[in-house]
């Protein structure tokens, strides 16, 4: 599920980088200041623009749905447990000195 999740997600972010690089500014030609800007595009004088921002307006929703799903589903993966839980594993043996008087030098 996972997988899925990050692959839908990689391509709404493609998508979104996609319809951002397509729009233009408002100033984008020099006919735009001068009021001969609208003349010349495809979708009329407002279509291109409410299209293409409603369709980024989309896309950017989706993608901020999955990376909440996505970041959720990701921190269901890790371990529960605490760090101090295996200590006792990860002590070294220390090896034990016979408490012998007669090894110690100089104790005669």
């Amino acid at each position: 599920m996972y997988e899925i999740f990050l692959i839908v997600y990689l391509i709404v972010a493609l998508m979104l980088i996609g319809f951002v690089m397509i729009q233009h500014g408002k100033g984008a030609d020099m006919g735009a200041s001068f009021g001969a800007g609208a003349s010349n595009t495809v979708f009329g004088s407002s279509g291109s623009g409410n299209f293409l921002t409603r369709t980024t307006a989309i896309l950017a929703v989706i993608f901020f749905v999955l990376s909440l799903v996505l970041g959720n589903l990701a921190a269901g993966n890790g371990d529960a447990g605490s760090q101090f839980d295996n200590l006792d594993m990860m002590q070294e043996e220390v090896p034990t000195v016979p408490s012998n008087d007669s090894d110690v030098p100089g104790s005669n």
